[in-house]
C-alpha cells in the first residue's frame, strides 16, 4: 500500500538569502536511543523542509535488526528520508539514518559504514560519529543529543566544540530518557537546552547566520579589530587572564560564533551585550579554553615516545631517581593520565623502582576538577585498548574511572603558563594542547622556559602540529614526525621570570597572592626555642616530634649524640651514644602520654677516650630529663630533652679492683637468669608473632582472591548489565518502531474494512479448508453468520442461496486456480453475481479464496422489462420508429422497413422527415415539440412517403420513453398508415 505524505504544516524558512552554489553547507548529526522516535517525531515535525543543511540520523541498533526507522520518520516529514548506504554523498535538504550494526563515519562529505572493531568495549556509533564529523566538517558540524541511557555522545560533542561547531541537547525534563541529555548538558558545552520542538528555530536562525554564510578570512577585519581589544579588557578584568597573545584568527571564529548564536551583527554591539551581561564572560571563557584531548591521542606520537625516547630516559636516571613530569593546558586530564600509564609500563619494562610525579595545570578549573576526579565517559574505550582498560580503570555507571594507583602518581592544580612560575627539574614536558593556540612571539618565550625547566636529558614532547621553530641550540630533536625534543645543554641569558610575567595590577592581582604580601607573623622555631631554653636556663637540650626526629639543637651535644654510620639520619634514637637509647625511648614515650617532666637519674652513656676527662672509664652518668612543650603555639606538641651531667654518680664504686661479695655473685646470676628467661620469652613471642604474621598474610591472600574473584564477578555483572542496557535500549527502539507499524496496520485495516462496507459487496475469506477467516456485513444477509462462526467450515452454516454446489466449486478453484463465476439467486428471487477467486498472500501463496456477491437485482428486472418490450417492438403490427430528441432514427421494426421500403441500413442515423411528406413535415415537428414537454402525441393525421416516392396516408403517436430501454432520451414513434 503506497503511503501518502502527509500535507506539510511546518513553519517556513526564515527569509534569508540563498547561499551560493559552492556554499559548504551544515551537515546536523543527531544522536539518539531509547525514546528517541518520540523526540525525533517532535523535532522533525517541526522542522522546515528548505534549511539548506543535512540531517543524519544515528541511533543504537542492533546488526541483525532490520530498521523500520527510514520508513517511520519518512511518514513523519515531507524531507526525503533514506537509508544510509556505503559510500553515499551527503546532500542538503535530505534525511539520512545510519544502517543496523557497526559504525558511520564521513570524509570530504561521504559516508563510510565500518564494522565495529573492538567488540568487548561499548558500542557507541554515536561517539565514533560525531568525532568523525568533527573531523570532517570543522566549523560546520552540529551535533543533536536526544533522548537515550548512557553516556554516548559526551564525547563526541567535546570534538565537535573543539572545532568550533555548534552543540544542541534536549532538556532532560522532556526526554523519555534522560541518561544522553545529562550527560551531555553535564559537560557545561552545550549551546542551547531546549525541548526537542523547539530545536528547529534556532537551528536554522544559527545556519543562515553570518558565522556559517560569510567566507573564513584569515585577517582580522578592520571592524572587529578595536572591539576585539575591548574584549580582552573585559575578560581579563573578569577572569585575570589575558587573551590578547592567542592566535588571533582562533579568537575571532569563536567570538563570530557566540555573536551569531545571539544573532548579534557587529562587533561593537556584541561588547556591548557583553558589558551588561557579565554571564556572557564566563561563557566566552570556558569556550575560549576549549580544547581537543583524549586517551594517548596520535597513537603513533605515544608509541613513538614508549619505544625510543622514554627508555633512554630511563636508563639514563638513576635506580632511586623521582620523575617529574608536566603537561601544562591538561584540560581535563587524559594526557597526564596517558602518560603516567606509559610511565608506569616503561618502568615496569625497565625494573626500575622509582617514583613518579606528573603535575597537570590549566586556566579551566571546571577542567580541573574533571581531571581530579578522574572519572570519563564510556566513548573512551574507542582510544585505549582492552588490556589498559581493564586493568588501569574500573567501570561502573555508564563510565571509567581511573585506578587509584595511576591516581596517586598525579597532581592537578590552576595555574596561567604564561604569567605563573613553571615547575623546575623536570624530566618530560608535554604540551600538546597549547602552543597551537599562541601567536609566535609567545611560543617563543615560553620554549626558554620548558628548556630551563628540564634537566639535563630531559625531554619536550609537542603536538603534531607545533614545532620549537629556530630554537634549535636549545633542543635536539629526537623524533621529528612526533615532534620529540631532548634538552642541550646550552648557556642562556639570565631568564628573569618577573619580567617574563605581565605585571598586574592590585585588582587583578589573586587575593591568595595579596595575603602572601601581608607581613606573616614570627614562625621560626629556632627563635622561639632559643627564647624558651634561655627562660629555662637549661643545659644542651635538643626539640624532637613525637617520633624522636629533631627539630632543634641546642648547646653541646657531642657527648650523648653522635651521627650514625650510613646515610645522614635526624632521629634522637639513632643518634644517641650507647647506653641511652632504651632509656631515652622510654622516656620519649612516658612524655608524650603526660603532660608533666619524664626524669631519668644516673642513666649511664659510654663515651670516647678524653685526655683532660679524670674519668677513664669512658662511662658518663646523666641525668635525662624530657619535657612536653604547650607554649607557643608554634611548638606545641613536641619534646625538649636535657642531658643534665652528675657530679656523684649513683652505684659508683670507688675500691676499684676489691672482690665481688656473695651476695653480689648471686645477684648476678639472678639477672643473667631474668635476661635468659626475657630471652626466651621474647623469642617465643616473636616466634608467636610470625605465626600471627603468616596466618595473616595467608588470610589477606584468601580475602584477595576473594577480593579479585568478587571483583571478576562484579564486571562479569556490568558486562550483562551494559548487554542488557543495550538489548533494552534496541528492543526499545524495535518496540517504538513496531508499535508505529501497528498503529499504520490497524488504520489501514479499518480503511479497508470502511471500503468493503461501503461497496454493499458481500464478501467471505475462507482459508485452505474452506473455514471461515473474515466476512463483511452483507454476507450476513445471504449466510446466517456471526462473530462465532470464525474457523466454522462454510458446509455448516446455513444459506439463503438457492445454490447447492457452492462447496464443490470453492473446491475446484483451490485445485485449478481458475476463477468462477455465476448468477446466483436467493430463494425469494433476488439475483446476485457470485465470483469465487483464490485468496493469494503478499507472497504470493494461495492461502484460501474469496467469495464475492454483488446484488444485481435491479439489473435483472430492467433486463426482463426490455426483453418484454422487445418482443412487442419487434412484432407489433404497425411500423415503429425509435427516434433521439433531435428526431433522429435509432432503430426501427420489421414493419416500417416493409412499409416505407427503405431498408434497416438507409433508415438508421437518418431525420425522421425523409419519411414524412412536405405537408406533414410542420405537424411532426409540432408533435415532437409536445412530445419532448412529456406529453403523449396520440392518432395525429399526418401524410409520409415511401422509397418509390408514393404517399400514405396515416396517423402518428408519439410518446417519451424512460428508462425501460437503453437510450432514455428516446421517443416512440408509431405510424398506423391508411389504405392508399
Amino acid at each position: 500500500m503506497t503511503s501518502v505524505a502527509p500535507a506539510d504544516t511546518r513553519p517556513p524558512a526564515p527569509n534569508v538569502a540563498k547561499p551560493p552554489p559552492n556554499h559548504r553547507f551544515p551537515i546536523v548529526a543527531i544522536g539518539s536511543s531509547a525514546g528517541g522516535l518520540e523526540a525525533l517525531t517532535e523535532l522533525l515535525t517541526a522542522m522546515p523542509l528548505d534549511t539548506g543543511m543535512a540531517l543524519i540520523v544515528v541511533t543504537h541498533q542492533h546488526p541483525g535488526h532490520v530498521s523500520l526507522l527510514p520508513e517511520l520518520l519518512g511518514k513523519i516529514t515531507a524531507i526525503p528520508v533514506q537509508a544510509v548506504t556505503d559510500g553515499l554523498k551527503v546532500e542538503p535538504n535530505r534525511i539520512y539514518v545510519s544502517p543496523p550494526g557497526g559504525v558511520l563515519s564521513i570524509l570530504g562529505g561521504v559516508l563510510h559504514r565500518l564494522d565495529a572493531q573492538k567488540k568487548e568495549s561499548p558500542h557507541l556509533p554515536i561517539d565514533y560519529f560525531l568525532r568523525s564529523l568533527a573531523a570532517d566538517q570543522k566549523d560546520r558540524a552540529i551535533c543533536i543529543i536526544l533522548s537515550g541511557t548512557g553516556t554516548d555522545g559526551t564525547l563526541g560533542l567535546r570534538a565537535i566544540k573543539g572545532e568550533s561547531g555548534m552543540v544542541m541537547v534536549q532538556q532532560a525534563e522532556s526526554a523519555k530518557y534522560a541518561g544522553m541529555p545529562s550527560s551531555a548538558a553535564a559537560t557545561g558545552l552545550a549551546d542551547f537546552v531546549l525541548p526537542a520542538g523547539d530545536m528547529p528555530q534556532q537551528l536554522v536562525t544559527y545556519a543562515h547566520g553570518p558565522y556559517l554564510t560569510s567566507p573564513q578570512d584569515e585577517q582580522i577585519p578592520a571592524d572587529l579589530a578595536q572591539p576585539l581589544q575591548k574584549i580582552f579588557v573585559l575578560l581579563r578584568s573578569r577572569t585575570g587572564h589575558d587573551f590578547s597573545a592567542y592566535k588571533p584568527n582562533t579568537i575571532r571564529r569563536r567570538i563570530e560564533r557566540r555573536m551569531n548564536l545571539h544573532q548579534i551583527d557587529g562587533p561593537a554591539q556584541y561588547v556591548r551585550y557583553l558589558q551588561e551581561n557579565p554571564h556572557e564572560l564566563d561563557i566566552l571563557f570556558q569556550e575560549l579554553l576549549i580544547s581537543v584531548t583524549n586517551f594517548f591521542r596520535d597513537p603513533a606520537a605515544f608509541e613513538a615516545l614508549a619505544t625510543t625516547a622514554l627508555p633512554a630516559l630511563i636508563e639514563s636516571r638513576p635506580f632511586d631517581h623521582t620523575f617529574r613530569i608536566w603537561v601544562p593546558g591538561c584540560a581535563t586530564g587524559e594526557e597526564v593520565y596517558s602518560l603516567a600509564i606509559l610511565l608506569r609500563e616503561g618502568l615496569e619494562v625497565a625494573k626500575r623502582p622509582c617514583n613518579v610525579q606528573i603535575f597537570g595545570t590549566d586556566l579551566d578549573n571546571q577542567a580541573i576538577e574533571t581531571a581530579r576526579n578522574g572519572r570519563y565517559p564510556e566513548g573512551i574505550a574507542h582510544d585505549i585498548s582492552p588490556q589498559r582498560l581493564e586493568r588501569y580503570f574500573t567501570h561502573n555507571d555508564n563510565g571509567y574511572r581511573i585506578h587509584t594507583e595511576v591516581r596517586e602518581l598525579t597532581v592537578f592544580a590552576l595555574q596561567n603558563v604564561i604569567k605563573d612560575p613553571p615547575f623546575i627539574k623536570l624530566d618530560l614536558i608535554s604540551c600538546r594542547n597549547l602552543l597551537i593556540y599562541l601567536n609566535s612571539d609567545l611560543q617563543h618565550r615560553l620554549l626558554p622556559i620548558f628548556h630551563y625547566a628540564l634537566k639535563p636529558g630531559g625531554l619536550l614532547f609537542l603536538g603534531s602540529s607545533e614545532s620549537i621553530g629556530n630554537l634549535g641550540d636549545l633542543f635536539e630533536v629526537v623524533d621529528k614526525k612526533w615532534k620529540i625534543y631532548r634538552r642541550k645543554e646550552a648557556v642562556l641569558a639570565p631568564l628573569s621570570l618577573m619580567d617574563f610575567m605581565p605585571k598586574a595590577t592590585a585588582e587583578e592581582m589573586p587575593s591568595r597572592v595579596r595575603t602572601l604580601a601581608q607581613p606573616v607573623r614570627e614562625s621560626n622555631i629556632g627563635t622561639i626555642v632559643d627564647r624558651l631554653l634561655l627562660a629555662r636556663f637549661v643545659p644542651a637540650s635538643v626539640v624532637v616530634n613525637d617520633r624522636g626526629d629533631v627539630v632543634y639543637i641546642h648547646g653541646r651535644t657531642g657527648a650523648f649524640l653522635e651521627p650514625s654510620p650510613g646515610q645522614p639520619r635526624l632521629n634522637i634514637l639513632d643518634m644517641a651514644r650507647e647506653g641511652l637509647p632504651l632509656e631515652l625511648a622510654s622516656a620519649l614515650r612516658q612524655a608524650s602520654e603526660q603532660d608533666t617532666e619524664v626524669v631519668r637519674e644516673g642513666v649511664q652513656i659510654r663515651t670516647h677516650h678524653d685526655a683532660n676527662d679524670t674519668n677513664t672509664t669512658g662511662i658518663t652518668h646523666i641525668k635525662l630529663c624530657v619535657l612536653k612543650l604547650k607554649e607557643p603555639e608554634n611548638v606545641r606538641g613536641l619534646l625538649l630533652v636535657s642531658f643534665r651531667p652528675c657530679l656523684t654518680p649513683l652505684a659508683s664504686n670507688p675500691h676499684k679492683g676489691v672482690p665481688r661479695s656473695k651476695r653480689e655473685v648471686t645477684l648476678v646470676a639472678e639477672l643473667e637468669h631474668a635476661l635468659q628467661n626475657t630471652k626466651e620469652s621474647l623469642q617465643s613471642s616473636i616466634e608467636e608473632l610470625q605465626t600471627a604474621n603468616e596466618e595473616l598474610k595467608s588470610t589477606n591472600e584468601e580475602l584477595q582472591s576473594t577480593n579479585e574473584e568478587l571483583q571478576s564477578t562484579n564486571e562479569e555483572m556490568e558486562t550483562s548489565k551494559e548487554e542488557m542496557q543495550s538489548l533494552n535500549e534496541e528492543l526499545s527502539t524495535v518496540n517504538a518502531e513496531m508499535q508505529s507499524k501497528v498503529e499504520d496496520m490497524s488504520r489501514t485495516n479499518d480503511d479497508m474494512q470502511n471500503l468493503l462496507n461501503s461497496t454493499e459487496v458481500a464478501t467471505i475469506f475462507l482459508d485452505g479448508k474452506l473455514n471461515i477467516k473474515r466476512y463483511t456485513e452483507q454476507a450476513r444477509v445471504l449466510i446466517s453468520l456471526i462473530p462465532t462462526d470464525i474457523g466454522r467450515p462454510l458446509a455448516h452454516l446455513a444459506s439463503s442461496l438457492a445454490y447447492s454446489t457452492l462447496v464443490e466449486d470453492c473446491r475446484e478453484v483451490l485445485r485449478t486456480l481458475v476463477f468462477k463465476l455465476a448468477e446466483v439467486h436467493t430463494k425469494d428471487g433476488h439475483w446476485y453475481l457470485m465470483r469465487i477467486m483464490p485468496y493469494r498472500t503478499a507472497e504470493n501463496v494461495i492461502d484460501g479464496v474469496v467469495i464475492t456477491l454483488v446484488d444485481i437485482n435491479p439489473v435483472k428486472l430492467v433486463e426482463k422489462s426490455l426483453l418484454r418490450m422487445s418482443k412487442v417492438f419487434l412484432n407489433g403490427p404497425e411500423p415503429i420508429l425509435l427516434l433521439d430528441l433531435k428526431g433522429v432514427i435509432l432503430a426501427l421494426n420489421d414493419e416500417a422497413e416493409t412499409a416505407f421500403g427503405w431498408s434497416r441500413q438507409e433508415m438508421i442515423g437518418k431525420s425522421y422527415q425523409m419519411i414524412c411528406a412536405e405537408s406533414s413535415q410542420a405537424i411532426a415537428d409540432n408533435a415532437l415539440q409536445k412530445c419532448l414537454t412529456d406529453v403523449v402525441v396520440r392518432d395525429m393525421a399526418c401524410a409520409f412517403v415511401t422509397k418509390a416516392g408514393r404517399e400514405l396516408a396515416g396517423k402518428i403517436t408519439l410518446k417519451m420513453l424512460t428508462d425501460d430501454v437503453p437510450q432514455s432520451d428516446a421517443i416512440c414513434f408509431l405510424v398506423k398508415l391508411a389504405p392508399p
